[in-house]
């Protein structure tokens, strides 16, 4: 039967029903709405479903399209045809006119802290693999470098300046004219960009001076030129390593010539013996870099190997009354040495290195450890007691721990660090923010504080405030043991830490990402074990928020010894 005329209608016909089924819908058939299933879905056979599906206006508006039917479609001839006349396509509106939109805090991309299953499985394990995957951090297109062109062109390879050294790499690099090398060992082995590459680019990442050249360069390097080619190896498979971070294809040379250090080594050390292997600088050169291999490859328990070979042989070196001690061997000594005490903070394990291979009255500025040699020996004292104090029998503290705790405290506010010879006030920094980690460390290790004490504040925002203006000042090298341990001792529900320049409040978490997203190109260090060691603890700690206080364990052994095992803070 037709429709009746619509002079004949008395109301309006309804013409689409909103509230019909899907496959009516799309039929274009009028639906009679019967629940569950309607009459012609029920005749047919077809699933039934009313499914809502959601059109957003400002998607239309910015395609140029109509939002439905409103204003521009209609049966009566009067208004199709005053319609036709205009632009039927586009609203005669903009969403922006109907619309204030709320202002958004600035959101920086620099990671994504997600917690899983794994998160409350498995809270004492690391997932370094999982935790790179989910940081975004902006990648800066640099100059891209290709091993055919003249290194000496190169802009520092895309990365960082270097500091101090182009007297060395000009000497070292005579450019296209053939001459004698320097290093003879180097055109035995091959691959020559591996070595420019340690010199341009790893040196100046091992100090936080500006305006004194890295030990790495300045002491070993003139040692290298008598050197023997498996040290030559060791450096090249760590900047091969190094190089692997922007290029992977370099991972696989690294992997060979490590190897082959290896070989090398072990066959020298069973055919000479330790003994003799003891008194030659050369075999603890190759250990350690062997051992910043492994701490930039992994960081796992692979580089304490080095380091507990290297303690064995520098103890039989010792025990020589008439050994003189080589330049070489006393910076390897206090390489080893640093990175065991450096990483026996997180854990609290017992060093292997104890304080009498520091000088207590030290107090010149180490270029690469950023730090005195007195602070490096409080450092192992505070650890040393904070061992002996989880041993006693009963829970209060002994006399002799107070008074020894103290003498430390009082050591560490009244601790001067001398630069030496010139003015470098970036070094001096350094030096300072690791003197208020120390601090920081021993309140949280002897005495039991956590992120909301006030001194633990206090702390925390001194040692960031530094972090903040070396950052803006482009150097982070040396650092990353201060951001650990302010990190790790963040109050989690007291994040905004100051107001910025532009009245925004600045969150102590922010700073932390930021610091290890710059400390990535700027440091000879595993960022990654950091940072994922880092953001668990921040999990372990929100996750308690919800749980009520408790006089429990002591707070870095709760939330950072379990998870820091094997970890280079150096």
């Amino acid at each position: 039967m037709p429709r009746r005329k619509a002079a004949d209608r008395a109301g309006q016909v309804k013409t689409r029903s909103r509230s019909g089924c899907l496959e009516c819908r799309a039929s274009r058939v009028r639906c009679d709405t019967k629940k569950p299933v309607c009459t012609r879905c029920l005749e047919k056979g077809l699933p039934c479903s009313t499914n809502l599906v959601l059109k957003w206006e400002s998607e239309f508006v910015s395609r140029g399209m109509a939002f439905g039917r409103a204003g521009v479609w209609s049966k009566s001839r009067t208004d199709a045809s005053s319609a036709s006349g205009s632009n039927a396509a586009s609203p005669a509106f903009s969403v922006d006119d109907l619309r204030q939109w709320c202002q958004l805090p600035a959101i920086h991309p620099w990671a994504f802290i997600n917690s899983g299953m794994a998160t409350f499985e498995n809270p004492d394990q690391i997932d370094i693999a999982l935790n790179e995957q989910l940081v975004v951090v902006p990648f800066i297109n640099h100059h891209t470098m290709t091993t055919s062109e003249p290194l000496a062109d190169q802009p520092a390879y895309g990365f960082y300046s270097i500091h101090n050294i182009s007297g060395l790499a000009t000497a070292l690099n005579p450019g296209p004219s053939p001459a004698p090398s320097l290093f003879p060992g180097i055109s035995m082995i091959g691959h020559s960009e591996l070595f420019d590459y340690y010199l341009r680019q790893v040196c100046p990442r091992t100090t936080a001076s500006s305006t004194f050249s890295s030990p790495f360069a300045s002491v070993i390097l003139p040692f290298s030129v008598s050197a023997s080619p498996t040290l030559f190896k060791a450096i090249q498979s760590l900047a091969a390593c190094h190089w692997a971070r922007r290029d992977p294809n370099y991972g696989t040379l690294g992997l060979r010539l490590k190897s082959e250090t290896l070989r090398d080594l072990r066959r020298r050390l069973s055919y000479e013996g330790s003994a003799t292997c003891c008194t030659d600088p050369e075999v603890l050169l190759i250990m350690m870099m062997l051992c910043l291999y492994e701490i930039l490859d992994k960081c796992d328990e692979h580089w304490t190997i080095h380091l507990k070979g290297a303690k064995d042989l520098i103890r039989l070196r010792r025990q020589r009354v008439d050994t003189v001690a080589h330049p070489v061997t006393t910076f390897a000594e206090h390489f080893f040495a640093f990175q065991d005490v450096m990483g026996r903070t997180a854990c609290g394990e017992a060093v292997l290195f104890g304080s009498d291979y520091w000088k207590t009255d030290d107090q010149q500025i180490d270029l690469w450890m950023g730090c005195s040699p007195e602070l490096v020996a409080i450092l192992s004292s505070i650890t040393e007691l904070s061992r002996a104090r989880r041993q006693l029998e009963s829970g209060n503290p002994s006399t002799m721990f107070s008074v020894r705790a103290a003498s430390l405290e009082q050591q560490l506010e009244h601790l001067v660090q001398d630069i030496g010879d010139g003015d470098d006030e970036i070094l001096a920094s350094v030096a300072e923010a690791k003197r208020l980690a120390a601090l920081l460390y021993l309140h949280c290790a002897l005495y039991g504080a956590s992120p909301t004490t006030a001194v633990v504040v206090d702390y925390v925002h001194q040692i960031l405030r530094l972090v903040t203006d070396l950052l803006e000042r482009d150097s982070m090298a040396s650092v990353m043991w201060p951001v650990f341990v302010a990190a790790v001792e963040l109050d989690p529900a007291r994040d905004e830490l100051w107001s910025g320049p532009d009245g925004q409040p600045v969150s102590g978490r922010s700073i932390v990402l930021q610091a290890l997203a710059a400390m990535a190109d700027s440091t000879i260090s595993n960022i990654a074990r950091t940072r994922a060691v880092i953001i668990q603890a921040w999990q372990a700690r929100d996750q308690d928020l919800l749980k009520p206080p408790q006089m429990e364990m002591n707070d870095w052994e709760k939330y950072v010894a379990p998870i820091s095992t094997s970890m280079s803070l150096a």
